[in-house]
């Protein structure tokens, strides 16, 4: 891919009401590798088919395009789209999305003057096929060059604020590996918006993936220049802010402290309109453990002592047609084994509508950060060293944030609750790029025995089709 930092960004901007929005993935640059794009946060209702991953979709061929149909009812908020085969998002080519509230429904702050996305993330000066080649070499990645700014380096990304007005930046960490902390010098942020989720209003900030802020510059503060810094820290033209340490108490009590905010008007992700979550029974309780090591000579990572592999078939297709031999259901265990890490296509079992307990457990000395995909889910508990059934003591049942994508501090757990209410194939990874290309990452099918569009749409008429599925037909166009 060799636009690199120049692709151009689209801005997909649509309203609640609206259930659909068509999205051709053109080939501008004739990339001559196959090829695919996936929504962040986008919970594709029904509809894994148009994921957008590996699992789900067959790439586009070189040279070809293809449509997606992306279904956006009951969510609001700050997401982004990214290219998800291979290790293409080292090559840039992401974008914002926001989806609105209808009109009538009022977002719970005053209208902002204006409203900006600001993708931010780590940057290689090398091209992804090189990065690509030191990860299937079974090395691990160097630290990268820089941060890029809406696809731009230092001093070259600016915004427009006039004293006395308030602004909305919608914020995304579109980048590889490290979490970053975003601030502007001077000016006070107030966090409002979490991942489709609106918040009481809080001027902490920390370890988030997709976040909305609202910016007052002061009325006697001249123009003044932003930063954004990183672990480790990119070199500025003039001294940065003060911001928060590497303390992880300090962090960790910051991620704690974000709430839902109640009164809020919009959609929300409880079942059947209820907001008591913590009411709810729980029908199961999973355990993920993260973990590294050496493979065959080579570096992987896994979940639950299983380093995922991909299938020759998207696990979605086969699953449709049937196809033997691509996945087996119960591939990884839904709890820590403790055995030596190996390697399979893994792939867990869920029934619909079930009410899962998620514990993940990280024993490394990194921050973690996962990423469920087609759903959001209550982040309910974070705490040091190991989680055990005492742990739901400390449990927020009230008010806890949903979200699609959650941080495990090193040594630490975090818990989530989700209600599995969408019928498909999900993919739950690791946001850290070169982890989840390496093996961390596996799929849960949430299975329902009835085959109906309620549950679940059809395949769509214009699927692409590849690997054992190649030849055989969708549904009559």
């Amino acid at each position: 891919m060799g636009c690199r930092a120049t692709c151009r960004q689209v801005l997909v901007c649509v309203t609640l009401c609206c259930t659909l929005v068509f999205v051709n993935a053109e080939d501008p640059y004739s990339l001559p590798e196959p090829f695919l794009l996936s929504w962040n946060g986008v919970q594709q209702r029904r509809n894994s088919y148009e994921d957008g991953v590996y699992g789900t979709t067959c790439p586009i061929p070189p040279g070809k395009n293809f449509t997606y149909i992306l279904q956006v009812k009951d969510q609001i908020g700050s997401f982004y789209y990214y290219p998800s085969l291979a290790f293409h998002k080292a090559a840039g080519g992401f974008g914002g999305i926001r989806i609105l509230s209808r009109p009538l429904i009022p977002v719970p702050f005053p209208e902002p003057a204006d409203d900006f996305t600001v993708l931010i993330g780590d940057w290689y000066k090398a091209n992804h096929t090189a990065l690509k080649a030191i990860l299937d070499r079974g090395h691990k990645l160097p630290s990268p060059d820089g941060i890029l700014v809406n696809g731009r380096g230092p001093n070259q990304t600016y915004f427009t604020f006039q004293p006395g007005k308030t602004y909305r930046l919608r914020i995304s960490n579109v980048g590889l590996q490290h979490s970053l902390n975003f601030r502007i010098q001077g000016h006070k942020m107030k966090l409002v918006e979490v991942e489709g989720t609106h918040t009481l209003q809080t001027t902490q900030l920390g370890t988030i993936t997709l976040l909305s802020l609202l910016v007052s510059p002061p009325r006697s503060l001249p123009p003044l220049p932003y930063f954004t810094t990183a672990t480790p820290p990119n070199k500025c033209p003039v001294p940065i802010p003060g911001g928060p340490t590497t303390e992880i108490d300090w962090s960790l009590n910051q991620a704690r402290s974000i709430r839902t905010n109640l009164t809020a008007s919009g959609p929300r992700p409880n079942p059947q309109g209820s907001y008591h979550y913590g009411m709810i029974n729980l029908t199961r309780t999973i355990k993920l453990e993260s973990s590294a090591a050496q493979v065959n000579g080579k570096q992987r990572y896994a979940v639950n002592s299983v380093s995922f592999v991909p299938a020759d078939t998207p696990l979605k297709i086969a699953d449709y047609f049937k196809i033997g031999g691509v996945f087996r259901v119960g591939s990884i265990s839904d709890h820590p084994t403790g055995k030596k890490m190996y390697l399979d296509t893994s792939v867990m079992g869920a029934d619909f509508r079930a009410f899962v307990e998620i514990v993940f457990q990280n024993h490394e000395n990194i921050v973690q950060s996962w990423h469920i995909n087609g759903y959001s889910f209550w982040v309910v508990g974070m705490d040091g060293g190991v989680w055990t059934p005492a742990s739901r003591k400390q449990y927020n049942l009230r008010d806890a944030v949903s979200r699609s994508t959650t941080q495990v501090y090193p040594k630490s757990w975090t818990a989530i609750y989700i209600a599995l209410d969408n019928v498909g194939m999900w993919n739950i990874r690791s946001e850290f790029w070169a982890r989840q290309y390496l093996g961390q990452q596996f799929y849960l099918r949430v299975y329902s025995p009835v085959e109906s569009p309620r549950d679940e749409y059809p395949i769509p008429k214009n699927a692409l089709l590849c690997g054992r599925a190649t030849g055989r037909r969708t549904r009559p166009l």
